[in-house]
Formats: C-alpha cells, structure tokens, sequence
C-alpha cells in the first residue's frame, strides 16, 4: 500500500513537472488547473482527492489520442468525393419580357427623339428688341443668313412663340412687361441673352436704372456675349439652343414617373 502510493505520487510529480498544454494552473486546488477536461471528469474530481488526478489525466490523453488518429478520413477511392460537373449558364432568354414587345419599347425610346426633332426644327422667336443688339438680331434674320432655312420664323404674338430674344439694355421699367411676356408663352420655351447689357448690365451695369443681368427676371438658356454680337454669334447661340433642346427626354420622364 506504501509502495502504490508511493508510485502515485511520483507519477504526480512527473506530470506537474511537464504540464499539458490544456492545462493552466494558477493555485492549488485541483478544481482551477484543468480547463479542457469534459464535464463528467470534472465531477469526479473532488477538492481533496489529488491523488486521482494523475490517472484521470491519463485516461484522457489516452482518449484524445484514440479520437485523433480514428478521425483521420480514409484515403480510399471509395470514400474520395467526385468533383461536380462544370454546368454552363443558362442561354439569355430570346422572348421579349412580360409586357410591351420589342417593337413598343423601341418605339418608346424613340419618341422623345422625334419630339425633339421637330421642336429644334421649328423654333419661332419672339421679336423682343430692346436696344442696338436688336439691329444685329435682324440682320441675323435677313437674306444673307437666312434663319428660314434652320425653321426659325419671328412671330409677333408671345402665344405663338417658344422662345425670346432679349435684345438690348433691359430698364427696371421694361422688367414687369418682360416677365409678362415671358409667362404668356407656352412651354417649353427658350430665352437667349444677346449682348453684354442683357449679360450683365454691360456698360450700363452701374446704372441706377438698368437691370444687371436679364437672368434676374426670367431664365436664361443661352447667353450671346459682344456689344454688340455679331450675326455668326447669335446664329451659333441659336445652334446651341438647337443641340439643348435635342437632349430632352420629356417623354420618358413622363412614361417612368
């Protein structure tokens, strides 16, 4: 009996000198050194018996190691997993989706492009000449440019016109009949600014009675500098305001509302 105890301990000290590395110990008492044991060892450790601890401690490496090396999976062919097929994508669909058909879609898409040919075509100005600009805005308008040929015709009446030609020095008096012309015209409409004083007051601009930029008023689309521009100048304003109106998508803004 001296002897197996006697064995124990030894055996004890041998395995306190070489710790497991699943084992911490921070004290004496046998209950906080382990920390990966399973719980049904756990309760057969109690405070007092440190002599069981070493033999608990070899059943469960034993165990460990049983559980390391049956895990291992086999190697055979008969347990290898196939390698799964390479499976091509699915072709696109060739039936147009549910709803409108290819044909209505392209016609969609196309519509704004019709609208905007025509308006860009048929641009009829409203003959709004205020100052000298307004002189070089009608010899834009005689035979030697010829503004018929691009579909520009200058219409007396605001309710005939979609777009206005600020020509000249605009007066805090002719701002309240500027605006109301303005509103008159139907949408959508287009205003140019032709010349420095319809810019920005020009060599007026620190006149008691001008208005320093006719943009102050109403919107501006197209701003002509000079003073005064000359006719190539108000006529490429005018391509300009052509290439800005080709760019509306009112259509299908409306269809995806």
């Amino acid at each position: 009996m001296l002897w197996t105890h006697t064995a124990l301990r030894w055996q004890s000290a041998r395995l306190l000198s070489s710790p497991d590395p699943t084992i911490i110990y921070r004290g004496r008492r046998c209950d906080r050194r382990l920390t990966s044991l399973p719980p049904e060892m756990m309760a057969l450790i109690t405070r007092n018996s440190a002599s069981r601890l070493p033999l608990l401690l070899a059943n469960h490496r034993a165990a460990a190691a049983a559980s390391l090396h049956t895990t291992i999976p086999s190697l055979s062919p008969d347990n290898a997993t196939k390698p799964t097929s390479y499976a091509p994508p699915p072709s696109p669909a060739t039936s147009s989706p549910v709803g409108l058909s290819k044909t209505a879609e392209f016609v969609i898409s196309k519509v704004d492009d019709v609208i905007n040919y025509v308006r860009r075509g048929s641009i009829w100005p409203m003959t709004f000449g205020l100052a000298c600009c307004a002189v070089e805005m009608m010899h834009t308008g005689a035979a030697r440019y010829d503004l018929d040929r691009f579909g520009v015709i200058f219409r007396p009446s605001p309710r005939q016109s979609d777009c206005m030609i600020v020509a000249g020095t605009l007066t805090n008096k002719m701002a309240p009949a500027l605006r109301k012309v303005y509103d008159q015209m139907p949408e959508p409409r287009w205003v140019i600014s032709m010349g420095s004083c319809a810019n920005g007051g020009g060599y007026y601009h620190y006149s008691y009675s001008v208005v320093r930029g006719c943009d102050r008023i109403v919107p501006v689309d197209i701003y002509v500098p000079g003073c005064p521009p000359t006719a190539e100048a108000l006529l490429y304003g005018i391509l300009q305001l052509q290439k800005k109106i080709n760019r509306r998508k009112d259509f299908m803004h409306w269809w995806t509302k």
